[in-house]
């Protein structure tokens, strides 16, 4: 995959260098240069020195061919505006962008762009949040048969009750997150764009999970 990360913070620079590790090609943008020597010795991807919301450092860093972007920078209008763009203009199908304020947070998750607000920011929330099939648990029981994950729901289920998420097998619905809050899951909820759902699941079963929630967005 070919992603595009804006700012080489703390946050930037670790989620640059995961991605280069794993073998996806990356490119990253900050305004100071000097940014870079946060990078790891072992990432080998691009560099451009720009701001991450200037057209031509995003066509520079190959955004038409891009499969995700994430806009960490320090500051929420630049995320906001970069990930707008990624989003709107470039049609890029995966977009993050950290945020500071929460309540901007939630209007941006409705508008179809993950965010994760500074206080719980983390480059594993990140990885989550731009790869759909990125299966790090939130948490593994001590026996290591079970994990905690969270999965975003597919798009056609907006507008839908959640009551078939109960009957995929080995898989447990337990905590929806959106925007901002979280709600214990039940029968009665209707979903809506960006929401998230936490599953307990059976640790080989994580590929069922993922496979039956593609088939119910399917046939919504």
């Amino acid at each position: 995959m070919h992603v595009i990360v804006v700012g080489c913070g703390r946050v930037g620079s670790e989620l640059a260098a995961r991605l280069s590790y794993e073998g996806h090609s990356t490119v990253i943008i900050d305004k100071n240069s000097s940014a870079f020597r946060r990078l790891s010795p072992t990432f080998n991807g691009k560099t451009i020195t720009g701001l991450g919301f200037d057209r031509e450092r995003l066509e520079a860093a190959e955004i038409d061919r891009a499969d995700a972007l994430a806009a960490v920078t320090s500051g929420d209008n630049s995320n906001i505006l970069t990930a707008r763009i990624a989003k709107e203009t470039f049609e890029v199908p995966k977009v993050v962008a950290r945020i500071y304020d929460p309540k901007r947070a939630e209007i941006y998750q409705r508008l179809g762009i993950a965010t994760v607000a500074t206080v719980t920011w983390t480059t594993e929330q990140a990885m989550r949040r731009l790869f759909e099939d990125y299966a790090q648990p939130d948490w593994i029981e001590p026996h290591g048969g079970y994990v905690l994950l969270e999965r975003g729901l597919p798009l056609h289920m907006t507008g839908h009750r959640l009551t078939n998420l109960t009957e995929i097998p080995n898989a447990l619905p337990i905590l929806l997150t959106r925007g901002t809050s979280a709600k214990l899951f039940n029968n009665e909820l209707v979903a809506q764009e960006g929401d998230v759902v936490h599953f307990m699941v059976e640790r080989g079963s994580i590929q069922g999970l993922d496979k039956a929630l593609f088939e119910i967005g399917k046939t919504q």
